[in-house]
């Protein structure tokens, strides 16, 4: 999906969606409500820098577009996956800055992963391409650097106490993913037999 016109109000939800679950999309809507947000692009990342055991961007691309079905407010960005070498922040905001020069971009990131901010490649530049948008548990404390402190905008959501970690383990314990991700999600892990331990 395509976003034209100046002044939209776009977020960005990259992440390594291993497997995209129902946290991630519930996270989305209430961002989009909150920040009155036209948009937010989910966008898998290529080869997560920080992350060395994910299956196939192919599978985790796929997955995504299943999970965002029937959800006007939410669209894929393949940016992440079509680049070459590993996924950087920096990269993928920058990207997209061109691809929409002239929206406000909102970059969605969860408390414990801005905690790591400072070890991101450029971390100084993220303020110039998007606004953050932190979100935290209730009562969470989150600690900002200076050097981004005008450009995050912290939200308090009552999440989902779902993970990506714990679908996997579900999976491999042979225990159902009912309430964890979208069904077609869901179809595509049974499938596909992702996940599955090694025989």
């Amino acid at each position: 999906m395509t976003v034209t016109g100046p002044h939209r109000r776009i977020g960005i939800l990259g992440g390594t969606f291993d497997p995209p679950q129902n946290g991630h999309i519930a996270v989305a809507l209430e961002v989009i409500r909150r920040l009155e947000l036209e948009l937010v692009l989910f966008v898998p990342a290529g080869s997560p820098w920080q992350k060395t055991e994910a299956i196939s961007a192919q599978h985790r691309v796929a997955m995504s577009r299943l999970a965002i079905a029937g959800h006007n407010s939410l669209a894929l960005s393949t940016v992440d996956v079509d680049r070459d070498g590993p996924t950087f922040t920096v990269d993928t905001l920058r990207d997209l800055r061109r691809e929409y020069p002239d929206a406000d971009l909102f970059f969605i990131l969860g408390d414990e992963a801005f905690e790591g901010i400072e070890t991101w490649k450029s971390f100084e530049e993220l303020a110039n391409l998007a606004t953050f948008v932190v979100v935290s548990r209730t009562g969470t404390p989150v600690k900002v650097p200076a050097k981004l402190s005008p450009s995050v905008n912290l939200l308090e959501i009552t999440t989902l106490p779902i993970s990506s970690t714990l679908c996997r383990e579900r999976i491999q314990e042979g225990k159902a993913l009912e309430g964890l991700v979208p069904s077609a999600v869901a179809d595509y892990i049974f499938d596909h037999q992702l996940y599955r331990r090694p025989q």
